[in-house]
């Protein structure tokens, strides 16, 4: 095969990103070491929805790079969601200073650039952290996702379902933890063996195990992370009044220690916007592009039905006008079944220090189209800022491989300062909205007979803590009497925690447990809910199948791909 000269790679590299609709720049291509900024790197806006893999090893430059996608998306009208994990992109939020270094970068690549702000949301999951509090219910959240945070295995988890199937027949409300936890305790309590026989595949034995599991999430402290109001991911969606597209960044500063429950709480977000969006078909730019930082902690340790439930969403979302990038270090990190879908890659530069680091080397660069370009060579040498692109073009093939300098950001590369994200959350109007936790009568106190715990106002333009209500059962011993009782009368074993110090001024009645109230038919309300969700897709036959069944199959069928439920008390 003769060798291409480098007018002719050039060529080819002009030809290929030469597109007539929308593009998100990326930057300029390099051909034979030089930079040609003549020759642009694009991505259709209309094909963003066909999902992407930002990949890289540590300190190569991903988290710039989505950072300067998320700012022409949003100057393009498309919302954007970001996990911001490291904090530093909020200073999307800030204008960029210029430099005379980033001067000459940006001239190299023919880039003209100005220091801009863009709108920014900012949540923090659970309220940990400064921004907009966000939480879900547990009913929504659902068995597979909740399985997936408690660490249980697949036997756990289908009983777990069953629990949820237990909850949902018999009207139960699984609003926070301490809800499941009830049930629980009804199920294996004297009052509750029998309705734990009727379950059929729940055995006492499994279900003190999630019982103990749940009570351990409980001492975690992170029962604040569920409860009312939950989240709407519609907010996603949202446009500001000059038409730019919000950006809304959800941070978890305690990351480190909960990094299975921040991966899983985005899977939640992206199977709620699944089961609410209509299907869209072919859009000129999507309605939202999702991008999944450390996605590898999304992946690992998955349950079988955790993957195909990934899989299943990823597959389906995109005709609801949704794209997901998913940002990791490698291609590997990402099962085959995912990765297969995801048509838009940007690789940073990969390391080859050890055995192991050259074999994912050779495993990235078969995922590529061939090239012009020693792949091994270029992935290894690559500089900071720098990329290997190909993409999907307007007519559905891949782009030619580029070796690309990217954009610079026209917004700060790092964390806004604290004075300027707090006022922006003060003067959020969905502060309103999700700044108090309320707790709501639900399953554990229909199955104790206890009211609702009464709830706080949050402090003026600032988000309150959640889980500071005084909740009951929210005690370190409370905690431990739980744990007690579970190792010892369910699973017979002698428990390690500390013995309770008795109170002798309380009484020593336990408040009674009730047998659950059969559910009333599924109503209106509910069944409306998932004709809505279902019309777009399947059409008004459906609909008008669904509202004429007034049966519980309509509340059943409201579970969706991860077991997750689009109900929502307003």
């Amino acid at each position: 095969m003769a060798t291409k000269t480098t007018a002719e790679k050039l060529a080819t590299i002009q030809k290929g990103y030469t597109l007539e609709g929308a593009t998100i720049e990326l930057g300029a291509a390099i051909v034979d070491g030089e930079l040609h900024k003549e020759a642009r790197v694009r991505l259709p806006l209309a094909m963003m929805n066909r999902h992407g893999l930002v990949a890289g090893a540590t300190g190569t430059g991903k988290t710039v790079t989505l950072h300067m996608m998320a700012e022409q998306l949003s100057a393009a009208g498309v919302p954007v969601f970001l996990a911001d994990i490291k904090g530093d992109l909020s200073g999307l939020a800030t204008a960029a200073a210029g430099s005379e270094k980033l001067k000459a970068r940006t001239d190299s690549i023919g880039q003209a650039w100005a220091g801009k702000t863009f709108p920014v949301e900012f949540l923090a999951l659970g309220g940990d952290g400064n921004g907009i509090p966000v939480r879900a219910t547990i009913t929504s959240f659902g068995p597979i996702l909740l399985s997936r945070v408690m660490e249980l295995n697949d036997t756990q988890e289908s009983s777990l379902q069953l629990v949820f199937h237990f909850a949902d027949k018999n009207n139960l409300e699984l609003i926070d933890l301490k809800d499941l936890r009830a049930v629980i305790q009804f199920l294996t309590s004297d009052e509750g063996k029998d309705k734990l026989e009727e379950l059929g595949g729940l055995s006492k034995a499994t279900a003190g195990v999630i019982l103990r599991e749940l009570v351990n999430l409980e001492a975690q402290g992170l029962e604040r992370f569920f409860g009312e109001p939950e989240f709407d991911t519609a907010e996603l969606l949202r446009t500001a009044p000059d038409g730019r597209g919000v950006i809304t960044c959800l941070e978890l500063p305690t990351l480190q220690t909960k990094p299975m429950l921040f991966s899983t709480f985005l899977m939640w977000l992206l199977a709620d916007l699944f089961e609410d969006l209509p299907e869209a078909g072919d859009l000129d730019k999507p309605k939202l592009v999702f991008f999944l930082d450390e996605a590898h902690l999304l992946f690992n340790g998955a349950s079988k039905a955790f993957l195909n439930a990934i899989t299943t969403t990823v597959r389906l979302i995109r005709s609801k006008g949704v794209g997901i990038f998913f940002v990791t270090q490698t291609p590997k990190d990402v099962p085959a079944d995912v990765l297969g879908q995801l048509a838009n890659r940007i690789q940073h530069a990969l390391r080859a220090f050890t055995p192991e680091d050259a074999k994912s080397l050779k495993a990235t660069v078969s995922t590529f189209p061939v090239s012009d370009y020693d792949l091994e060579e270029t992935l290894t040498s690559a500089g900071i800022g720098e990329a290997v692109i190909t993409v999907m073009n307007e007519k559905g093939a891949p782009t030619p491989v580029a070796h690309t300098r990217l954009r610079a950001p026209e917004s700060v590369m790092g964390p806004s300062a604290e004075e300027l994200i707090k006022s922006t959350v003060g003067g959020s109007a969905l502060l309103a909205k999700y700044g108090t936790a309320v707790d709501n009568v639900s399953a554990y106190e229909k199955l104790t007979g206890k009211a609702a715990a009464p709830t706080g106002g949050a402090a003026p333009g600032q988000p309150p803590v959640p889980g500071t209500s005084g909740q009951p059962g929210s005690g370190q011993a409370d905690v431990d009497a739980e744990a007690r009782r579970i190792e010892e009368e369910i699973l017979g074993r002698p428990s390690s925690r500390p013995a309770p110090v008795p109170d002798r001024g309380a009484g020593t009645d336990a408040p009674s447990r009730r047998a659950p109230e059969p559910a009333a038919p599924a109503g209106g309300g509910i069944v409306g809910d998932l004709a809505g969700a279902l019309s777009g897709a399947l059409g008004g036959g459906l609909k008008s199948m669904v509202r004429s069944l007034g049966t519980q199959l309509g509340r059943e069928l409201l579970r969706g791909v991860f077991g997750t439920s689009s109900r929502r008390r307003r």
